[in-house]
């Protein structure tokens, strides 16, 4: 992982390359854009392959957060939101971890991480013709990238998909 921190949703800077304190690995998963109640997907969102479905993946790593605290694997999400819209995520889904902001795209140009671009509505973080990620989870442990769940499907089933793969591989 590249030495380089983003911001995080509790106003901190997060290094991808290392491991948070008290715990032995890290899983960033990769989401394009969380929708907001009441406000209409972007037009031809549901034909674009891999996009729906942030929501249900995030509530799927929140439900299992104590699992990967047991297994000592900190969960972050990722997008190329910034983080005030970030937050309204973290705070109406209650997610138990933190999101990062790629808005400057420090951490997907370094890796050369899987985008495609898409028109916004203004209420989506103000709207435009924007980049955003495709859906993938990374599996890090001491800085090193150890697999890559990519593509994702079903997104509401993915964090059980991660948690097994994190117990099988275990050390």
């Amino acid at each position: 992982m590249p030495a380089l921190g983003l911001p995080a949703t509790d106003g901190t800077l997060v290094r991808v390359d290392e491991t948070p304190q008290g715990f032995a690995g890290t899983v960033i998963y990769a989401y394009p854009l969380t929708g907001l109640p009441g406000v209409d997907s972007p037009e031809g969102w549901e034909q674009i392959p891999g996009a729906r479905g942030c929501t249900p993946e995030s509530c799927g790593f929140r439900d299992l957060a104590a699992d990967f605290a047991a297994e000592r694997v900190c969960i972050l999400g990722l997008s190329t939101q910034s983080t005030a819209y970030q937050r309204e995520a973290v705070e109406r889904l209650r997610l138990p971890y933190h999101l990062l902001s790629d808005a400057d795209f420090r951490l997907t140009d370094a890796l050369n991480l899987p985008t495609f671009t898409v028109g916004l509505r203004p209420a989506h973080d103000g709207g435009g013709t924007r980049r955003l990620l495709k859906r993938f989870t990374l599996v890090i442990r001491r800085g090193t990238i150890e697999t890559v769940f990519y593509p994702v499907f079903p997104p509401d089933r993915h964090a059980d998909e991660v948690l097994a793969w994190v117990r099988e591989h275990a050390r």
